[in-house]
């Protein structure tokens, strides 16, 4: 280890499903650091099951952040991720040395390195507009809008990705521009190392992972977790995988089974998603999830 204190940030990546909560936990506790979620989902109070939330006890073993921090009728993007971690990680270092971010929301951990460019937010309206017409008419009529009024995004979109689109559209529909406009390409520094890892598991092995997570959701309940939030299915924070499947079962559109096999597969484009997301950036040294992952990423400090 670098013999010379210096204020650092070690970013724990990877798909959903591939153990990156343990390895993070492992490595916290070896630093007697605190851990940063970098995950869009899990810091909203009223899911826990459909996101994955780590259980009581991780939670109890190292101090976490931006888990179950804010509810889902806030407004949570990765702007207010960057502001939000940004602060916390200040504060963390007037004692410690070291912090731990893990999550696999690419575009939260991308805020939090290199900065956020400075996109209009779209009014309330708008965005229940275009989320209302996403519900009712599904992924294809997103991708015509966007296709149509933001050619230039959906050149390098990406295209299976319902909350990109929407966000791409909402810029559009309150600027008359494309989202591509407001894009600076400037990178922030910060005042702290930041090293970056990411874990990875052959395909089979992690795909096997996630069908048997699903069915642990089902097990622990996510049909009533669900249940207790539908009401409220509009919101953004309810876009997702997991609850939008089991809303469409709520609504008569899929059986129960048909919604659990949904949700698995869905997870599954999610994770090779994300696994793109993270290997255009060449700062990631990649690990496989396993007894050796807490060495070798302490060999990068």
């Amino acid at each position: 280890m670098n013999t010379q204190k210096q204020k650092t940030v070690i970013v724990v990546a990877g798909p959903t499903a591939v153990g990156k909560t343990a390895v993070a936990i492992a490595l916290a506790q070896q630093l007697h650091a605190s851990i940063i979620s970098a995950d869009s989902r899990q810091c909203y109070r009223e899911l826990s099951i459909g996101v994955a939330r780590p259980s009581e006890a991780e939670l109890a073993a190292v101090p976490h952040y931006f888990i179950a921090s804010h509810s889902i009728e806030q407004e949570v993007n990765a702007g207010v991720f960057e502001q939000y971690a940004l602060a916390t990680a200040e504060d963390l270092f007037r004692t410690d040395d070291m912090v731990v971010m893990v999550g696999g929301t690419g575009l939260y951990i991308k805020a939090f390195c290199e900065g956020m460019d400075d996109i209009p937010a779209a009014d309330t309206a708008t965005r229940n507009k275009i989320t209302a017409r996403y519900r009712e008419e599904g992924l294809a009529w997103l991708q015509e809008e966007v296709k149509a009024k933001d050619p230039l995004f959906w050149q390098t979109a990406e295209q299976q990705n319902p909350q990109r689109l929407m966000r791409a559209l909402e810029v559009f529909e309150t600027t008359g521009k494309s989202i591509i406009d407001f894009r600076q390409n400037s990178r922030a520094e910060r005042p702290f190392r930041i090293i970056k890892t990411a874990l990875e598991q052959p395909r089979e092995i992690l795909y096997e992972r996630i069908n048997q997570r699903v069915d642990l959701m089902m097990q622990e309940g996510l049909e009533a977790e669900t249940r207790s939030v539908y009401p409220h299915r509009d919101l953004n924070a309810l876009q997702t995988v997991g609850y939008k499947e089991m809303f469409g079962y709520f609504d008569g559109e899929l059986t129960l089974q048909q919604a659990v096999d949904a949700i698995k597969q869905n997870t599954r484009h999610y994770a090779k998603r994300q696994l793109t997301w993270f290997r255009k950036d060449p700062a990631f040294t990649w690990l496989q999830p396993d007894e050796n992952a807490v060495g070798s990423i302490m060999k990068l400090l």
